[in-house]
């Protein structure tokens, strides 16, 4: 008849919670959750069933039958049938284990007992199907279902083997305790090794939505600068052409070319960011080439912003200023002038930029309907992308209406930061 000593469970390659290998802090693969480190699913249900049934079956009909040879009166055919069915229930129930894990634990933690109990003193192969049932309990999140079925089915063996006057060696419970227990550390091991990963996961797919979510924000911003600036001043030259066709045309025809001039600027300026969009591994080589906007083209923005009517002076004070700064400072610009001709109402705009200590300062001025024209009237819009660009660069943005009427917008971007 089979006996249960030990479990000695083994540590294989092919685990199926073996470490997956190192693929970076920003692996997109890992990140998205299509890399899962695990063996295909046919080995995780079936192979522990595989094991199982070839260490406790043919053990049961070797020794059965060596007990047969040796003396004709023992391991009658229907100890021989008791001592299978109980072999068998181990591999049969853990073909439910990925599902049901924790009744299987119980169920098999039942048989294991029952073989236990019934070898007496018998040496044999452990009941395997035991250390996979509790390992898949524990693994799967039935922890619960395994420590009660550790614990009933092993004090219920000793209690039982007490009763009926089994003489168990000392050695052989300290042995069946040290495999249980290795074998609960190392099934604990892995469950907390993939609550681990699973944190890992969602930790990178968290920073990877927020990084889609930034640039989506990026893009947005870039895109409303671009259009609101330009569509403003269709829309005032429109406006002019409109009315000055029938009484001054050489003036409506100027208008003309300045909106056919402003929006090819616009569309080009689009496209480049879409094709930027477009191309996975860079550039779309079919947008056009865009310089981007820096402190030589604030005076040509402020001339733009002049001819529609409104009296604009620009003071600029700045010489070399480093990489990413130019675009925040144009951008601001660009924003607070737009806003100037959509929403003031202003005769007159000016524009300093300067160098106080530590700093790059950007002040525009208006002395138009103050901060309801600007911010109620544009939904606020504006302002907040103004605000995203100064504080990215470590700055700040203050914006606001003038004591005596109009409106002041300033952004400070510290050069520490801006290096």
């Amino acid at each position: 008849m089979q006996a249960s000593g030990g479990f000695h469970p083994r540590k294989r390659r092919n685990s199926p919670f073996a470490e997956p290998g190192w693929h970076g802090p920003w692996d997109p693969e890992l990140a998205a959750g299509r890399f899962s480190g695990r063996s295909p699913r046919w080995v995780r249900v079936w192979l522990p069933v595989i094991i199982s049934f070839f260490v406790q079956v043919p053990a049961v009909l070797v020794q059965w039958r060596a007990e047969h040879r040796l003396d004709a009166a023992a391991g009658s055919p229907r100890e021989l049938a008791l001592a299978l069915a109980l072999a068998l229930v181990g591999p049969i129930a853990l073909i439910g284990a990925r599902r049901f894990p924790g009744p299987v634990v119980a169920v098999v933690g039942i048989a294991a007992s029952a073989d236990l109990l019934l070898a007496d003193n018998i040496d044999g192969p452990p009941y395997i199907a035991f250390a996979f049932a509790i390992g898949s309990a524990i693994v799967r999140g039935a922890r619960i279902w395994a420590w009660i079925s550790i614990g009933v089915t092993w004090l219920g063996s000793i209690v039982l083997s007490t009763l009926f006057e089994l003489g168990w060696q000392p050695w052989r419970i300290a042995g069946i305790t040290i495999g249980i227990l290795l074998v609960v550390g190392a099934a604990e091991s892995v469950r907390n090794r993939g609550e681990r990963l699973e944190r890992y996961r969602a930790t990178l797919a968290t920073r990877r939505q927020t990084e889609v979510q930034a640039e989506r924000v990026r893009i947005a911003r870039e895109l409303h600068d671009v259009l609101a600036h330009s569509l403003s001043q269709i829309n005032v030259q429109a406006g002019v052409g409109l009315h000055l066709m029938d009484k001054q045309p050489e003036k409506a025809a100027a208008a003309l070319a300045s909106i056919k001039e402003t929006s090819k600027t616009a569309l080009d300026e689009v496209r480049s960011v879409l094709g930027v969009l477009r191309a996975e591994g860079g550039a779309d080589p079919s947008a056009p080439l865009v310089p981007e906007p820096d402190l030589a083209r604030v005076a040509g923005l402020v001339a733009s912003v002049g001819s529609q009517g409104i009296d604009v002076s620009l003071d600029n004070r700045l010489d070399a200023v480093p990489q990413a700064v130019p675009l925040a400072i144009y951008r601001i610009v660009q924003e607070s002038l737009t806003n100037v001709v959509r929403h003031a109402g202003a005769a007159s705009a000016r524009v300093v930029l300067d160098e106080p200590d530590g700093a790059y300062r950007v002040t525009v001025t208006d002395d138009g309907g103050g901060v309801v024209a600007h911010s109620e009237r544009s939904g606020g819009r504006g302002l907040l992308g103004m605000h995203e660009r100064a504080e990215l660069l470590g700055g700040t943005l203050d914006a606001g209406p003038l004591p005596g009427g109009g409106f002041r917008v300033t952004a400070t971007i510290p050069k520490k930061e801006a290096l």
